[in-house]
């Protein structure tokens, strides 16, 4: 444990959050951008499904911890999505069960603190000719872009109930003239490119939400920004300039 204790942004989801440092993921971005504002901690967990997540939720999130999270990104949807299986197993949850289940998940992170805000990233599109011949049941696709946009609308609506801010992934990657082709590494988990996406699509959110403290990163303090003697010194050699809060690489803009 380290002395300063700063805001923690906890990802809480299947394998789109526990790959998401992975190849420029987003939560590699996320962790950069904050990385003197917020602690990004990370709680993937490939092929879950909201049911999983439900059998864990209190260990994941105990209402009793010393320290709430300020953020939860969380993301369940794409693996419920998944065509069911006659045996019965497998991760596919049927669609009202899928809502409940996100509303249990959802009011429990709404109570962990008033503090504690929550951002729902909504089943992303599949490219199925790519997953063709790698995820097949029965001679079909195991996920399809239609059950993924059912499901992405559905999430979508129960947020819009709850009053809980979400992303659109399913229209935000598909917003792009060849996002088949360039969005995914193997037409289910993100490229560099679709990772880019979310990042900025979640950034816009964080940028709108009229929270108080807001948890923009160029809006949050930042740790240790005090002028220092230390500094880097500049031309003049008679001052010194405070970089704590300048871009790397600096032509890169992410708002």
């Amino acid at each position: 444990m380290v002395g300063s204790v700063r805001p923690k942004f906890v990802l809480f989801g299947s394998s789109i959050i526990q790959h998401s440092f992975y190849d420029h993921g987003w939560a590699a971005i996320l962790s950069h951008l904050y990385s003197r504002q917020a602690d990004i901690v990370l709680r993937g967990y490939a092929g879950w499904n909201s049911r999983r997540a439900l059998q864990v939720l209190d260990k994941v999130f105990p209402k009793n911890a010393s320290e709430q999270p300020s953020l939860v990104i969380v993301y369940f949807g794409g693996n419920d999505s998944i065509l069911p299986h006659p045996s019965g197993l497998g991760q596919h949850v049927p669609l009202q069960e899928y809502i409940e289940n996100m509303r249990e998940i959802v009011m429990h992170l709404k109570s962990l603190s008033e503090k504690t805000r929550v951002i729902f990233l909504s089943a992303p599109p599949v490219n199925e000719a790519q997953i063709i011949g790698n995820s097949v049941l029965l001679g079909k696709p195991l996920k399809t872009n239609e059950s993924c946009r059912i499901y992405s609308k559905a999430g979508l609506e129960l947020c819009r109930e709850l009053n809980i801010k979400a992303v659109d992934l399913w229209s935000a990657l598909q917003k792009i003239d060849d996002w088949k082709d360039i969005c995914f590494l193997d037409g289910v988990h993100l490229s560099a490119e679709g990772n880019k996406i979310v990042a900025k699509e979640i950034l816009k959110v964080l940028k709108e939400a009229e929270w108080e403290p807001n948890l923009h990163f160029k809006l949050m303090p930042v740790e240790f920004e005090e002028d220092s003697p230390y500094d880097p010194l500049c031309p003049d050699g008679k001052t010194t300039f405070n970089v704590s809060r300048m871009p790397f690489p600096e032509t890169v803009e992410w708002d």
